[in-house]
């Protein structure tokens, strides 16, 4: 291994991990920022001020905020994340844990039917630039952006599950991976907007360089042209759009898995929110980010590996 590229993947790492342990303070902070109280939460209005303050000292918070800072970034480091304040006997990780593969199986469902949708849609527009199909493309990407899933949701709900009847409904417990559809395509939605208009612009682009009109007057086909060639060299930024998107995608699972009745990472955020389980609510963020800055660092030392201009850049 080069001493360039040992550099590049030091200078990465570095910067991966600068933007944790930011991640942890402004969790921390945020968190803390967020109005009610929640002794007020477990006890209810009417406790008596001896029992609220015996569980302010136990939660921990009567105590200055650093020393809660303290305890925090313990509890990230030993990989509890802490107790839940509802269910003391239960750390906030293993909680994490039990819903977390929910989450991630609906997160890469979103992300296949996104590239799925995305790649021909925008390849086509770029062979048709200017055309009806390039117009309908476009059309079809402004409306993945433009529609929220709060309410796009419900629509594919009332019209596959209720109208159709082709796709279970939220709540089945026999639903299976069919159940799965309608969520992922939800989410799917927004990001297949995105890779479109990314995969169309990057088309374009390669499909005006000079081996691609070399490859077309060698008389290769114009399928061959767009798909081996071209949109092979056009996945590398559009990768790196993609990646970038693991943000909105597990950040659209919150409300999408409480639409769709669904255990996950965004139903025992919403539930923990709700509660005022400040363990649980910072856990949920804390992995997010975390997840986030990890796949952008791997598909960061990944662009740098597969592009060495990347890397003297």
């Amino acid at each position: 291994m080069s001493a360039g590229l040992l550099r590049y993947l030091g200078a990465r790492g570095l910067r991966a991990l600068l933007t944790v342990l930011g991640v942890v303070t402004l969790v921390f902070l945020l968190v803390r920022a967020v109005p009610g109280d929640p002794v007020d939460a477990i006890l209810g209005d009417q406790a008596s001020a001896g029992d609220r303050a015996a569980l302010r000292t136990a939660l921990h918070l009567d105590a200055p905020l650093l020393s809660q800072y303290a305890l925090f970034v313990g509890d990230v480091a030993n990989g509890t994340l802490g107790h839940s304040f509802r269910r003391s006997d239960e750390t906030v990780s293993s909680l994490i844990a039990q819903v977390f593969p929910a989450t991630l199986a609906l997160a890469l469902a979103a992300f296949v039917i996104a590239w799925l949708l995305a790649l021909p849609l925008g390849s086509l527009a770029a062979m048709k630039r200017n055309s009806a199909w390039d117009t309908g493309a476009r059309a079809v990407a402004l409306f993945g952006l433009a529609v929220p899933s709060i309410w796009l949701g419900p629509l594919l709900i009332l019209l596959f599950g209720v109208v159709l009847r082709v796709l279970p409904l939220p709540g089945d417990e026999d639903a299976g991976l069919r159940g799965l559809l309608l969520p992922a395509l939800t989410i799917g939605a927004a990001l297949s907007a995105v890779l479109t208009r990314q995969t169309r612009g990057a088309m374009i682009e390669v499909l005006s360089e000079q081996y691609i009109l070399a490859a077309r007057a060698r008389g290769v086909s114009r399928v061959k042209v767009v798909f081996v060639h071209g949109l092979r060299n056009a996945l590398l930024p559009v990768m790196t759009v993609g990646a970038a998107q693991l943000g909105a995608v597990l950040s659209g699972t919150v409300i999408t898995e409480k639409i769709f009745e669904r255990e996950g990472l965004g139903s025992l955020f919403l539930d923990a929110f709700f509660a005022r389980d400040i363990p649980v609510v910072q856990g949920c963020v804390l992995v997010v980010a975390l997840l986030y800055v990890g796949v952008n660092l791997a598909v960061d030392v990944a662009y740098g590996l597969v592009d060495p201009r990347v890397r003297l850049s």
